[in-house]
């Protein structure tokens, strides 16, 4: 790859640590892992060994300060944003000012919308959503999609969940609560006639099963991207659904609606987060369906897949965790070896899906 290019990644969380794991250990980036808590920012540079990683820094940043963003983004080649949502915004805004491309994992429309703004005319990259559900999903879906002349319906279905379920909610935290919430308490966006819509979350509910094993999916916010735009008008129906275990669906719904949770999210966080267990023993299920004509013959096919955790680099690490880092780390790979658009607002269906499963990163989701 010749010179390195020097990556800075916000936030050095779940996600974070093993984004920065992957890209040091590849040899090719110089990373810069910045936290709010210097002790976090420096256990992501340090491996199970205990000894630091190449070319690793660690610094502590507070994301509420726009000077200290913009000191940090200086001299950056890309910022990664493992970051809240709501930081995004101002991240993707220095990066411009920086001269930094620009990637996170957001599934927050609200902050695409606005990172698409920054993006205009920008010979920057701006490439939000690079994680799994929006992400992956999207370049599956996309990938399926091209092989049809035309397109009835296109369904996506993904759940993030424990190998080992004991409690009610057959659940456990393996991600960003606050991503959770939003999923369950945001609109979703869907084709349906043709036609953008707007869909209520928990709604939708279906039960299907695989390898064996029940599960349910239902509406939640945010995983299409911008999926639903692109084909609006090519689709006749586009969905995108959460799957869990049976039961999970109607616990929610009682949290978010019967009782008013939705309107009071900080306490479902502290709700969540004081009796749900996190978990490293995860599984991520990945279920695509397009159906539409080839050559005049009605067609349909699947792209099912599930990934389990495990070790890497010596740690062990969750399913979500693999999938949501090895997405973003893959999209930057890509873009660094110029095999997705050079600038703008990058979209995660610009991402040839045998490209990404064929990068160093995207092999994890083989």
């Amino acid at each position: 790859m010749g010179t390195k290019a020097k990556i800075l990644v916000l936030g050095c969380g779940k996600i974070g640590k093993l984004v920065v794991s992957l890209l040091a250990r590849s040899g090719d980036y110089s990373v810069t892992a910045a936290d709010l808590h210097l002790e976090t920012a420096q256990a992501a540079i340090h491996g199970s060994d205990g000894k630091p990683l190449p070319h690793t820094t660690a610094i502590a940043l507070d994301l509420s300060d726009a000077s200290a963003i913009d000191k940090a983004m200086k001299g950056q080649t890309y910022v990664l944003s493992c970051a809240p949502y709501h930081c995004n915004v101002r991240i993707a805004s220095a990066a411009k000012n920086a001269g930094t491309h620009y990637l996170d994992l957001t599934e927050d429309v609200a902050t695409t919308k606005a990172v698409r703004d920054l993006a205009k005319e920008s010979k920057l990259a701006f490439i939000p959503q690079c994680g799994l559900a929006p992400g992956f999903i999207t370049i599956v879906a996309n990938g399926l999609a091209q092989s049809f002349d035309s397109i009835d319906h296109i369904k996506m279905r993904v759940g993030a969940l424990p190998q080992y379920p004991h409690n009610a909610l057959k659940y456990n935290l393996t991600w960003s609560t606050e991503g959770l919430i939003n999923e369950y308490g945001n609109p979703c966006e869907a084709v349906v006639n043709g036609k953008l819509t707007i869909l209520q979350p928990l709604e939708g509910l279906e039960q299907f099963s695989l390898d064996g094993v029940e599960y349910e999916a239902f509406n939640t916010s945010g995983g299409l991207g911008t999926l639903a735009e692109t084909f609006a008008g090519r689709a006749k129906s586009l969905d995108y659904k959460s799957v869990r275990y049976p039961g999970h669906r109607e616990i929610i719904a009682l949290l978010m609606n019967e009782l008013k949770m939705n309107d009071d999210r900080a306490t479902l966080r502290k709700i969540f987060e004081r009796a749900l267990p996190t978990t490293k023993q995860d599984v991520v299920l990945i279920v695509v369906t397009v159906q539409g004509m080839r050559q005049g013959v009605l067609s349909q096919e699947s792209y099912a897949h599930k990934i389990y955790h495990q070790d890497i680099g010596g740690e062990h690490w969750g399913a979500i965790q693999i999938t949501t880092a090895a997405g973003i780390c893959a999209v930057l790979d890509l873009h660094h070896d110029k095999k997705i658009p050079a600038s703008g607002f990058v979209r995660q269906e610009d991402v040839p899906l045998e490209v990404f499963l064929n990068n160093r990163f995207g092999k994890y989701y083989r």
